[in-house]
């Protein structure tokens, strides 16, 4: 995985702040400085920071964007098996198959578990019968593998 350079940048130099300022901290606690105390404050709060920064740049992972698929919002997750994500009602015909293999691929897996280890994600759209009558209607349907994050389509 891509470490986000930026944010390696930045948790690199803190560490190297934090590690200056906590020979400050001892060299002020051996002197007696009045600011000792808040030195110790200072410093765990930068170590901290660089810690923070190193682990967020280590895990982050760019959301997939694949080519004709339309960014959705997800309505319903029940965390175990089954995501459903709202079409908008512009959305093309052809567009369908892959914006809910983006939805698929953009789940994370932690927490979840079934036990067919799949996650079944569906594109729907509601459709008006009647005036203050409605029903959904699934567009697209796709099944991610808990194991090997792999997405297959379903017809």
């Amino acid at each position: 995985m891509a470490a986000d350079p930026i944010l390696m940048t930045a948790g690199k130099w803190l560490g190297a702040a934090s590690g200056v300022l906590a020979l400050t901290t001892i060299v002020g606690y051996l002197s007696r400085w009045g600011i000792r105390f808040r030195l110790v404050g200072i410093t765990s709060f930068t170590a901290l920071l660089a810690v923070s920064c190193l682990a967020f740049a280590v895990s982050y992972t760019p959301r997939v964007q694949l080519a004709g698929a339309v960014s959705v919002p997800v309505v319903f997750d029940n965390g175990i098996d089954l995501v459903v994500a709202a079409a908008p009602d512009g959305l093309a015909d052809g567009a369908a198959a892959p914006t809910v293999q983006q939805v698929a691929q953009n789940l994370r897996g932690g927490g979840r578990s079934s036990a067919d280890n799949l996650v079944h994600v569906r594109l729907r759209r509601v459709e008006t019968i009647a005036p203050g009558l409605s029903k959904p209607v699934v567009l697209a349907e796709a099944t991610r593998s808990l194991t090997s994050g792999d997405v297959e389509l379903q017809p």
